[in-house]
Formats: C-alpha cells, structure tokens, sequence
C-alpha cells in the first residue's frame, strides 16, 4: 500500500512512497545485537583516501542486518515469525525468526507470510510445500514460485533476493540431477537439483512504484550527483567541449578514462555459460 501525501509542495506532488506502517509489524523485543553490525561509511574511498567509486557520499548512518540466506537447521527445527521490519540495505521486508532451540535469525520475508507462522527447513521430502519454507529443488513441484535460491550447494541463496522476485520451476532434467529454473529475466538456467530454494514471492511487490520526488532523498542514501560527461570540458572528459549542446564525437560512448561503455561486453565468466538454457531477452 502506498502513502498518501499531501501536494503542498512540488517535490511532495512527486513523491510516492511506500506505508510503512501498514506494512510492517516491528517487534516488541528489542533486536539481538548480534544480527547488527554496523557499516563504516568509506564514501566511494579506498584505504589511500582515493575515489575508487564516483558519486557516492554522505548518507545516513544505519546498521547491517545479518540475513540467513543458508536457512540450514540440523533435526528440523521449527521457527516462529516474531516480527516483520523495514532494512535499509535492501528493498524487501526481513522476518525476525525464533527457533525453538533459542536463536534469532533474519530471513527474507516472503508475500504472504505473517507474524506467528511457522516455518521448517531442511532436506527431506516430506517438508510441506509452505510459504516460508526452505527445501532442495527437487523437491519442489513444477510451476512453483521459489526464491532465495542457491547457485552453489550450502552456500547460501543468491539469485532472486530483491522485492517482487520469483523465479520458476520449468522443468527437471532425467535422473534428477539439474533442475531448470525460469529466471525473472526471462533466462532460464540449469541448477543443481541438490541446491535449495525458498517458497514463495520475495515481499514488498509495490517498491517499483516508489517515486523519490527530490534530489536530497537520495543524498540521504549516500548517492551524490552524476554529471553528464556531454556537459564537461574536453580536459574532464572525451565528450566534453563543443559549441552549447554537441554530439560525443564518438562511434560509441566512451568512460572518463576512455574505455568503451554502455553496451560494452564485460562479461568473463565464460565456463557457466553452459548452464544457460535460454538467455534472457536483451
């Protein structure tokens, strides 16, 4: 659900945000220390104080939240949703998990999931095909919305962690061994069957519809200004210089140190492309 705000001003007439507190349902126990860790704001710096990375700077300071991506838990343990909060770190909702052996983690809240449910992991067969829950792909049925999904065996979910994605089983491979998996992107990729996914939608569907509205909500994110290397001199940039607007007088876009951008190729990972059934539509 989105806010509603007054249009007293223009940045305000611009801005649609989401209703966090519609949203979200905090806890009444403060978080354990332990799932924090707080970021060091390095501003785009290297340890030389050099600028490794344009356009970053400033921005709120805020605390990492450590998310269990691996979701492994020996004996199946059960874990009760304790909370639903808001991370600065990423545009989905995270859960606050409690185990019936004691400990908290975070996880990636899925559409659909509510304070006190019940979530299992593991790597058995007969774990119920319920949001939330964490399972081997080859357990899951076709045409079932997955995310949190491993690329690696126990190494942790890395595909489809952002809000609003899923992927989708298409299809399993003879003796089970790959699994196909449609990916957002369209592309559709050969996992191992051994690695694991989380059911459901990841939350939070509606943050593409978020309009910022001014310039110093993103200062706030720590995201500085980007000029246009059209509207530099030539000493600043290949594109630079020229009589009021001029072309790049260039074949194609060049970088401020000269290399080729915007369309260049820089993919190196040539081996995994053998696990690409489809490539995504570019």
């Amino acid at each position: 659900m989105m806010k509603e705000i007054r249009p007293l001003t223009n940045s305000k007439r611009n801005t649609v945000l989401i209703d966090y507190q519609k949203k979200l349902v905090p806890s009444i126990k403060k978080t354990p220390r332990k799932l924090l860790h707080l970021i060091k704001l390095h501003s785009g710096r290297n340890n030389q104080g050099r600028i490794t990375t344009r356009h970053q700077g400033g921005g709120r300071k805020k605390f990492y939240r450590i998310i269990d991506f691996k979701r492994y838990k020996k004996d199946r343990i059960e874990g009760k949703v304790k909370s639903i909060e808001y991370d600065p770190n990423r545009n989905c909702f995270i859960s606050l998990i409690s185990y019936k052996d004691g400990s908290f983690v975070f996880i990636i809240t899925p559409e659909g999931l509510k304070v006190n449910d019940k979530i299992i992991s593991g790597e058995e067969e007969n774990i119920p095909l319920k949001v939330g829950n964490n399972l081997p792909l080859r357990y899951i049925p076709i045409n079932t919305p997955i995310h949190n999904l491993e690329l690696k065996p126990k190494k942790g979910g890395q595909l489809i962690r952002s809000a609003g994605a899923y992927g989708e089983i298409i299809g399993k491979e003879e003796g089970n061994k790959y699994v196909l998996v449609k990916l957002r992107s369209k592309e559709v990729r050969k996992i191992l069957a051994v690695c694991r996914a989380t059911i459901g939608k990841v939350s939070n569907s509606e943050a593409n519809l978020v309009r910022l509205g001014k310039a110093g909500r993103n200062r706030w994110r720590g995201i500085r200004p980007t000029v246009r290397g059209s509207a530099m001199n030539p000493c600043d940039h290949p594109h630079g210089g020229g009589e009021q607007k001029a072309g790049i007088g260039h074949p194609s876009p060049l970088s401020p140190w000269g290399k080729k951008t915007l369309g260049k190729k820089t993919r190196k990972n040539k081996p995994s492309n053998k696990y690409i059934v489809h490539y995504r539509n570019k």
